[in-house]
């Protein structure tokens, strides 16, 4: 029996696979957990209609991702931090007082977990930032920090 999988199921497939299973397995378990549908000629035009719907969604978040690229490339926010003597300076800035002062500045909601390579900042002067906003589209900004 041929089946069109609505969910990932372990050891058989992932969403959208047209597999082949047991009938038993397939009638008792997936079908009737509406885990998948039958494998007819509507049940695969459903299947492409729903992955070209998917693939334009697909697309337009890519192309909003690099808009906001392109804004982000002429960022710069802005730091305080406590100095010492010998221009030594306490203290650092963090991923998350990044994201906070982007939401709070410019309204940008970035994940903190989608930032490359970022250690806190203990330097002063500008320090490039990159974060990965969409699969293969990362933008840069800079952060300039200055003494109190």
């Amino acid at each position: 029996m041929e089946v069109i999988l609505l969910q990932d199921v372990r050891k058989v497939g992932k969403k959208g696979e047209i597999v082949k299973v047991a009938d038993g397995y397939g009638q008792n378990y997936l079908i009737k957990n509406k885990l998948a549908v039958m494998a007819t000629a509507q049940g695969r035009a459903a299947l492409k209609r729903d992955e070209e719907k998917q693939a334009e969604i697909e697309k337009q978040k890519k192309a909003d991702a690099e808009a906001l690229a392109k804004r982000m490339a002429d960022l710069v926010l802005e730091f305080k931090l406590s100095g010492g003597t010998n221009g030594r300076v306490f203290g650092g800035i963090s991923i998350k007082q990044i994201t906070e002062a982007l939401r709070e500045q410019y309204d940008i909601r970035v994940d903190k977990r989608k930032f490359i390579d970022f250690y806190p900042i203990h330097a002063l002067g500008y320090t490039q930032v990159k974060v990965e906003l969409y699969k293969g589209v990362v933008a840069q900004f800079r952060v300039h920090t200055t003494e109190k």
